[in-house]
């Protein structure tokens, strides 16, 4: 949340996260400039500023603020630019997989939204985060075999509670099926990008292993991930897997977020590309990041209705409170992805209750002045439009993110090096 003297107000990130606001002389202080030279900086977009009701001066963000002194920080040597690098910091590892500018987000130089928009699968996309080249012709993955041990989806089923969350229900798939796999360690890379077909198959197939483990089997012969979940979930819109496919590719990379980045540590200790995808899937769970989706889930049942929208929302900020899924860190202007799955929500019919719900806070938000929805917002409203079970736009958004992240743990090991950060020791406060 964005601190304000007196209260505090709501996120203008994708996840909300604690932010202070500088005064002017404290902002210019901290980068060692004169004010000047700060309104400078924000003319140019570097820091950003928000008005302080009541008077004529305006607050800067301290993270906006931490980030430029970073930068400038650089010329002082090593120890002064790691020592913010990690805090949505300057850029700490080479990457050729994804790029975030002013114009949008490109996989390998590629624009996400028109992949996705377009109808290019999420295999082809897969493939082409994996090897730099889109496939001229629609990319087919097989249909994987049973594992070779007694995982079955009914054993699997047996030890999960019925309540258990789609996504921790892959987590607990990713390591058996791993035990089953004795050629997963030190693989050359086209044994690991056939070994990545036959997981994110799984995954997309074993997504209702808790809940409905006799899907889980006619699930794995549909011809397409997408494919896959709408067996799996028992969607009835005629469009779902098309649908589904165009959220898997608009998450298939982000650069290095967190669970990206756990893939490419893990990835760095020489570990196998399952350890890599549940070390993912770990950080992923994380409130902070693929739990921003359950977030906007238990927002709009607390709305209930279209009608109390503006009272809920307004009630929120009144108290200081957040509503989640507004604003991007990374997009000042928008999360591009955000857009074309709304659009896509909207667009089946009838129109469930949870989107006319989801429809309103949105134009609150906005007459409100507020930043457009994330990603995660556009996800949920996807899901209830098409009548996915609670849960499913995490899946959604931690499933397309699996061709990312065996993108970067492909790119990691031919780099080569251990991810090692030092630590800059500091003396503790007393307890």
């Amino acid at each position: 949340m964005v601190r304000r003297a007196g209260g505090r107000s709501q996120s203008r990130f994708d996840h909300p996260v604690e932010e202070e606001l500088l005064r002017a002389e404290e902002a210019a202080a901290l980068l060692g400039v004169k004010r000047a030279t700060l309104y400078t900086y924000v003319s140019r977009g570097l820091v950003r500023c928000v008005p302080e009701k009541g008077t004529k001066e305006n607050r800067y963000l301290r993270a906006d603020v931490e980030r430029l002194k970073t930068r400038h920080d650089a010329r002082a040597g090593h120890a002064a630019v790691a020592s913010g690098a990690l805090r949505w910091g300057e850029p700490v590892i080479d990457s050729s997989v994804s790029r975030i500018s002013e114009e949008g987000l490109s996989y390998r130089g590629h624009d996400a939204v028109e992949l996705a928009t377009q109808g290019h699968r999420f295999e082809d996309v897969a493939e082409l985060l994996w090897t730099g080249h889109l496939p001229l012709e629609s990319t087919t993955w097989p249909a994987p075999e049973a594992p070779q041990s007694s995982l079955t989806p009914t054993s699997l089923a047996a030890m999960l509670p019925r309540d258990t969350p789609p996504l921790s229900s892959l987590a607990a798939l990713v390591p058996l099926l791993a035990a089953s796999d004795a050629g997963r360690f030190a693989a050359p890379v086209e044994q690991d990008m056939l070994r990545a077909r036959r997981l994110i198959r799984h995954l997309g197939a074993w997504v209702c292993v808790a809940q409905a483990p006799g899907r889980v089997s006619r699930a794995l012969k549909e011809p397409t991930v997408a494919d896959s979940l709408a067996t799996a979930w028992d969607a009835k819109p005629k469009r779902t897997a098309e649908l589904i496919n165009l959220a898997l590719v608009l998450c298939a990379d982000h650069e290095l977020n967190t669970s990206t980045f756990a893939a490419r540590v893990t990835a760095s200790s020489g570990a196998d590309l399952y350890a890599c995808i549940s070390a993912a899937l770990a950080a992923i769970s994380g409130h902070r990041h693929g739990g921003a989706c359950d977030r906007v889930e238990a927002l709009i049942a607390e709305v209930g209705r279209p009608e109390r929208a503006a009272q809920v929302v307004h009630g929120r900020l009144r108290r200081g409170e957040a509503v989640t899924g507004f604003g991007h860190r990374l997009y000042l202007k928008g999360d591009p992805r955000t857009p074309p799955l709304v659009a896509a929500a909207l667009s089946v019919k009838p129109e469930a209750p949870k989107v006319r719900v989801a429809r309103a806070v949105m134009d609150t938000m906005r007459d409100a002045g507020h930043p457009p929805p994330s990603l995660d917002w556009g996800l949920v409203m996807l899901a209830d439009a098409l009548g996915l079970p609670s849960g499913a736009a995490t899946v959604l958004f931690s499933l397309g993110r699996t061709a990312g992240w065996v993108a970067h743990v492909l790119e990691q090991r031919e780099q080569g090096h251990l991810l090692r950060p030092r630590a800059r020791y500091v003396e503790a406060p007393a307890r």
